[in-house]
């Protein structure tokens, strides 16, 4: 969780270099405001790391409910060595917002191991759209780098036989 303490963009630890691995980017159409900032960290945190554009594939979906299907059958087509889901919930007044947030973790969670390889939750669960956009390249930094480092970060465990 991002907080004064915690930045979103601050790498830790060492990061692998993304040279020749493949990418799919998979970002949810709502609250595209948002959205739309967390796949320029996430763009630019590969790049950082040696990962050429033509390595990057980017597909929209209308919202966080569709990132699981999307994120399984992008894994199974393309066989990219990782899968980044990016999204932004933000809290209502109807518990529309714990079902679709529940739908979207469990869903990625159950696409990766399906598929088998890494497939990383981008995906800001907020309470307010302010909050969202500290976390999409505001005060807190912007969880699309975070979710850059560690899909490449996780790549590792794709190769293990």
């Amino acid at each position: 969780m991002a907080s004064a303490l915690q930045n979103l963009s601050e790498m830790k630890g060492i990061v692998p270099s993304g040279e020749g691995k493949r990418f799919v980017v998979i970002v949810s159409e709502w609250n595209d405001e948002v959205t739309s900032k967390l796949l320029e960290g996430t763009l630019a945190g590969l790049k950082q790391n040696s990962v050429t554009g033509k390595h990057v594939l980017v597909e929209t979906v209308p919202g966080c409910f569709e990132l699981p299907f999307a994120a399984l059958r992008m894994a199974e087509v393309h066989k990219p060595d990782a899968v980044i889901c990016l999204g932004c919930v933000i809290r209502g007044e109807t518990p529309h917002f714990d079902y679709v947030c529940q739908a979207a973790t469990q869903g990625v969670l159950q696409a990766e191991l399906t598929a088998k390889i890494p497939m990383i939750f981008g995906v800001l669960t907020v309470d307010s759209l302010e909050q969202a956009l500290e976390r999409s390249g505001g005060k807190y930094g912007n969880k699309g780098v975070e979710a850059a480092v560690a899909a490449l970060k996780m790549t590792k465990y794709k190769t293990i036989k």
